[in-house]
């Protein structure tokens, strides 16, 4: 399936682009490949750390769920931004919409909306800023995302030493820690029984992961869980104040402590390599002892030819 006669739309819930030159050359490169880009956002709108004010992030995700020759809203970047906006989206409207939405990090918020309130899948994957502006595109990237929404299954492969076995089936839900934690006691708090959990941070140190993982267990989050698999935690400093308390060990005081099995390796986060991952879709999980297979189904996608 060529990506001819798609249309996507770009929507800034959070933060603005950083470099205007990249993102219309991120424009251009995608039009270039037939596919037609309808750019709600408007850099001159800009509103302290925000790509537009309150009312303006939500009328460019109104605007992009309501264009007839739209299949795929894509968020500019991540973040801040969509939890002041939260109570205002109408998410019943969005999944009505049969739009796919993609984002990650800050966008995480609007994938566990969408789904308690409509049942509707979303896509934890790239971004405009800066999946689709980069100078040297990321093959993996973009070929994980493009065979995700085309196809009828999808499948990512995960690659690290010490897993433990598993083979469990499961929806997936999760995404970026803060996020999932910044939601509990929320009404859109909404874990999916019996579901494979994924998770990835960005500048957070391993003590602050443990923390804000542990604030999830305390509340109940990972009661029925099959699995938890962990993303990228990258972009933090250890200190000699940690007195030998890295990754590793937190690691396995969460594997000792948390009443599902803990696994590493997914190729997601705030990296240049990464899946794309439909938040509520129909999960097999299968480790080895170099890694795991994640088989995803039952999730929307593009149109077929």
């Amino acid at each position: 399936m060529s990506t001819k006669n798609i249309g996507i739309a770009i929507a800034a819930p959070g933060g603005y682009a950083p470099d205007d030159a990249a993102l219309e050359m991120g424009i251009a490169r995608l039009r270039a490949q037939g596919i037609t880009v309808h750019n709600y956002y408007d850099s001159s709108r800009k509103h302290l750390r925000f790509a537009d004010t309150d009312a303006g992030r939500l009328a460019q995700l109104n605007a992009a769920a309501a264009d007839p020759e739209v299949q795929i809203v894509v968020a500019l970047r991540g973040q801040y931004g969509i939890s002041r906006i939260l109570p205002q989206i109408d998410f019943q409207a969005m999944a009505d919409s049969g739009k796919l939405f993609v984002g990650y990090s800050d966008f995480t918020a609007f994938h566990m909306g969408l789904w308690k309130r409509t049942g509707r899948a979303s896509f934890a994957g790239p971004m405009m800023c800066d999946d689709f502006i980069r100078a040297e595109p990321v093959e993996y990237t973009l070929k994980q995302f493009w065979d995700c929404v085309r196809g009828t299954a999808h499948k990512v492969r995960g690659t690290a030493q010490h897993n433990p076995r598993v083979d469990v089936r499961g929806r997936l839900w999760g995404g970026n820690l803060a996020m999932l934690v910044h939601m509990l006691g929320t009404p859109l708090f909404a874990p999916i029984e019996g579901g494979i959990v994924f998770l990835e941070d960005i500048n957070e140190h391993p003590y602050r992961v443990e923390r804000m993982v542990l604030q999830l267990l305390y509340a109940g989050a990972f009661e029925g869980q099959q699995a938890l698999v962990l993303g990228d935690f990258s972009g933090y400093k250890l200190n000699p104040a940690d007195n030998g308390y890295d990754f590793e060990t937190m690691l396995a005081f969460l594997r000792e402590r948390l009443p599902i099995p803990v696994l590493t390796g997914l190729p997601f986060g705030h990296i240049k390599e990464r899946c794309t991952l439909p938040y509520g879709g129909m999960g097999q999980l299968v480790s080895d002892a170099e890694g795991f297979d994640l088989t995803i189904a039952d999730y929307p996608t593009l149109p077929r030819d």
